[in-house]
């Protein structure tokens, strides 16, 4: 499949079968963000793959209280570490930037492998990030529910054209 037929077929997974995700697929998923770029190669990411402790699971699954967020079998915590993400001259921090990259890189793959995600961004951060117990320096950027799709039809993506989001000068 080429890449463009790939980002075609990626789209946002709330519903997932009652099956389990094989570690290898999950490894391989998280091989795809390993390799992401990010500004000056600083990698400022850490993954949290919640699988197989039920209590953490439920505890993240209530951050964002969704029935398909809880149905998923796996969730992965994206994380960026403040103390290693590059800052451009005036203070941005792109460790934004960069998780969204290693991030859509995982979606694609798990796309690629027949399993399908969701970003998720509108969670409880604050409470995700006492859930977990991590340090002041990382922050809970998104949760990635990761499973086998149990859509019957793929939704229709709307996607504006190219004359509406493109100039040319």
């Amino acid at each position: 499949m080429s890449f463009l037929e790939l980002a075609k077929k990626r789209y946002s997974v709330r519903n997932y079968k009652d099956r389990p995700v094989e570690k290898e697929k999950i490894l391989q998923v998280l091989e795809a963000a390993r390799n992401a770029p990010s500004a000056c190669n600083y990698q400022p990411w850490h993954f949290i793959v919640i699988a197989d402790d039920e209590e953490i699971k439920n505890k993240v699954a209530e951050t964002y209280p969704r029935n398909w967020f809880r149905k998923a079998p796996v969730v992965i915590a994206a994380c960026g570490d403040h103390s290693l993400s590059w800052k451009r001259a005036d203070g941005k921090d792109h460790c934004d930037v960069d998780l969204a990259i290693a991030i859509e890189h995982m979606a694609l793959a798990a796309a690629d492998l027949g399993l399908g995600t969701c970003w998720v961004c509108a969670f409880d951060a604050e409470r995700c990030h006492k859930i977990l117990e991590l340090p002041e320096n990382l922050e809970v950027i998104a949760l990635l529910p990761l499973g086998y799709p149990d859509d019957e039809k793929i939704p229709d993506k709307k996607r504006k054209s190219l004359e509406e989001i493109v100039t040319w000068k």
